[in-house]
């Protein structure tokens, strides 16, 4: 249990073992909302006068306030300082029962009993069902050139399973319209370059009933008045991200935007996923009927049509509402008409514990448009459920082994998953995921990205029971333990980061090959700071991705440090992307006893409120200000005058944000403004996001400091 062992006081002061990198693995595990935190988070009120904030009337302002969607949900919400955060994800693991099945958790309350839905069982079950005349597809699914069936009935050989373990990948690139910079890479065979397709024919694209005639209804929200008769199905991104996915080959998007793209990317997805899962569904029935009308004694290999287990698409989310408007998009692409309705089990129960309540939410909240797009609805971050899908019904809340699609959040998963030497673990439900989808990953850098690897470790693995399946029936590439290179994976994310690149480049196995997009920002979000501010890049050497941590602490200590420390630099915000360098400054400027205050996730909102008038009044030289917390909260800092980017945001757009909240201060006092930026040669991307290829590439070419005036809006 190394992710949640950690129940120290790690906000003491004499407490200096955080400070290592496996400590910090578990600090992060510990994040977790407590009940009493929940009522009593602060609302902001902008437009207050700096000069007469006061604690009492922040507290008043939090007492008024019944609830705010700041992002938290089971993660990250208002939490108390560490010795008080005792409510933490190991505690929520020993509670659970992980047992493969879904939990039902109340958004306000945490943990509540599992429901599973046993009473439709048999209606349900794909051994005893067969294919109805008219909701059938399985003809189409037998034409030449439908890609599900070339996919799944593809056989490697041992040899192919030696070249993917053994042989690097060969790349090559393309440029589309809408996408732009595509990378092709595979292992197998040399990649070819796929076109994107300027109009599509809906024959070709194999859509299994009745998705055909309901996808233009479902979609045409998205599609503008100027898309042509012959292109009526999608807009330029969904045409091509679809032309992509529909190859099964393994899709990374790094340009998904709350704001802009973000539901026609997700529809894109939900036609993919409902479409595989419907034709391996008929595959089954129309098989059932075959061998029911099999003479006895006869023995047929030609029915190997399933996996070990039934969960076919593994859906990765970041929140409830998220599920909630996938589950949504499926019903409305089963539903043919409004006199033909699906049945959907358990619909009620799912809109009771996966929607939210519009009054939860207080109407005076300022925050960033995007900032209300990621945090729309329902917001806890604790969950999985799992659908079964048989021709005209659906059912909600079905037991994992009965479920073809899985949606869940990182920690739903983590829960049930378990740790080495817990005696309720399960994760035979995943053995034979055949397309996973991970969405919004950038959000899990937030939370805790230790749930995502901990998922990709127990993917496609052998499972330890047999679960009844009737192996006559199985796939040979289940059977064989190869079923990790035939898994689609499909990756979005806000941004380019190392650790999503991670996942796509080590834990994705698909003998057809990965396709990334690789744009590369032409100008970064500094030419958004709304404020004149000379920009200081400092670089940092380092001998290696794993030494620039030490590197950067000892050079901000060394180099940066000294310039602040007389009291003329005074109003010094410190943005610290890493909870774990945060930890350490702060242990060090206890140590030194320097004027410092701080606010993290795990601050309290007294400590907030009285930071935040410390830091504006003058009374406290520095504040250390955690990435997490601004990600949460979005709160403006009044009284910066100078700024330390300890490390560059995860976010490039949060350096334009942090930088223009210099404005919020109006005293004439422009002209003392700095901005100071650590970086190493490691910080490509994110340099890259913030200032412009152009100049990152002059920047890393050069060793010399580089500074940059910005006039607002350039």
């Amino acid at each position: 249990q190394s992710d949640n062992s950690d129940k120290s006081s790690v906000e003491s002061d004499s407490e200096t073992e955080v400070e290592q990198v496996s400590v910090y693995h578990k600090l992060l595990a510990t994040l977790k909302t407590s009940p009493e935190s929940e009522s009593e988070e602060e609302e902001e009120d902008e437009s207050e006068s700096e000069a007469e904030e006061s604690e009492i009337e922040m507290d008043s302002e939090a007492s008024q306030e019944t609830r705010e969607a700041d992002g938290g949900g089971e993660g990250q919400n208002d939490v108390p300082e560490q010795e008080e955060a005792t409510d933490t994800a190991e505690q929520m693991l020993s509670q659970e029962q992980a047992d493969g099945i879904d939990t039902s958790c109340d958004p306000s309350h945490g943990v509540t009993e599992e429901f599973t839905d046993v009473k439709h069982e048999s209606e349900f079950s794909l051994e005893t069902n067969f294919m109805e005349e008219e909701s059938g597809d399985c003809n189409a699914d037998k034409r030449d050139g439908n890609p599900f069936k070339q996919h799944m009935d593809k056989e490697l050989e041992e040899k192919d399973i030696e070249k993917m373990s053994t042989l690097p990948k060969t790349s090559s690139q393309s440029q589309w319209p809408r996408l732009g910079q595509l990378t092709f890479s595979s292992t197998l065979e040399k990649p070819k370059t796929l076109k994107a397709d300027k109009e599509v024919d809906v024959k070709q694209l194999y859509l299994h009933k009745p998705l055909e005639s309901t996808w233009p209804k479902v979609n045409k929200q998205y599609l503008s008045s100027v898309n042509k008769p012959s292109d009526a199905f999608f807009t330029p991104l969904q045409r091509e991200l679809f032309c992509i996915m529909n190859t099964y080959r393994d899709l990374f998007y790094p340009e998904r935007n709350a704001l802009t793209n973000g539901e026609e990317i997700r529809h894109a997805y939900c036609l993919h996923a409902l479409n595989h899962v419907l034709k391996a569904n008929s595959q089954v029935l129309s098989n059932n009927a075959k061998k029911r009308d099999q003479k006895p004694g006869t023995d047929n290999d030609d029915h190997r049509d399933q996996g070990l287990t039934r969960p076919k698409v593994l859906m990765i989310v970041p929140f409830r509402e998220c599920a909630l408007r996938i589950v949504h998009i499926f019903i409305s692409l089963l539903e043919v008409n409004d006199k033909r309705k699906i049945d959907v089990s358990n619909k009620k129960r799912f809109k009771g514990e996966f929607g939210s309540d519009p009054e939860e939410k207080p109407p005076n909240l300022k925050r960033p448009d995007d900032y209300e797009a990621v945090f729309a609805g329902n917001i806890d971050d604790h969950f999985r459920i799992g659908v079964a899908i048989l021709q005209r019904s659906m059912r909600l809340y079905a037991p994992f082994y009965s479920s073809d699609i899985i949606i869940a959040s990182p920690l739903g998963m983590r829960t049930v998953i378990g740790a080495e030497g817990e005696k309720k673990r399960d994760f035979d439900f995943l053995s034979s995921i055949e397309v996973l989808i991970i969405d919004q990953a950038d959000i899990y850098l937030m939370q805790n990205w230790e749930h995502v690897l901990h998922l990709m470790k127990h993917i496609n693995l052998l499972p330890l029971d047999s679960h009844g399946v009737d192996f006559s029936r199985v796939r040979m590439l289940n059977l064989n333990n190869w079923c990790r290179y035939y898994r689609q994976t499909l990756l979005f994310s806000a941004l380019q980061d190392p650790h999503v690149n991670s996942v796509f480049n080590k834990h994705c196995f698909n003998y057809m090959g990965q396709v990334a997009i690789r744009n590369v920002p032409l100008s970064g979000s500094i030419s958004h700071v709304v404020v004149q501010l000379p920009h200081v890049f400092r670089r940092l050497e380092a001998e290696s991705s794993t030494s620039v941590i030490d590197t950067r602490f000892q050079f901000f200590i060394d180099k940066v440090l000294p310039e602040y420390r007389d009291a003329i630099m005074s109003h010094t915000l410190i943005y610290i992307p890493s909870y774990f360098d945060y930890v350490r400054l702060r242990n060090y400027f206890k140590k030194e006893e320097l004027n410092f205050t701080h606010i993290c996730e795990y601050t309290k909102k007294g400590g907030v409120c009285r930071a935040r008038r410390f830091f504006l009044k003058g009374e406290k030289q520095f504040l250390l200000f955690t990435e997490r917390f601004h990600f949460y909260k979005r709160y403006t800092i009044k009284g910066i005058r100078n700024l330390i980017f300890y490390e560059l945001p995860t976010y490039s757009h949060f350096y334009s944000e942090i930088c223009s909240m210099m404005k919020a201060t109006d005293n004439g006092v422009d002209a003392t403004w700095t901005c100071t930026v650590l970086y190493s040669k490691y910080d490509a991307q994110k340099l890259a996001a913030v200032v412009g290829i152009e100049r990152t590439a002059q920047m890393l070419q050069s060793k010399k400091n580089v500074h940059l005036f910005v006039t607002g809006e350039s």
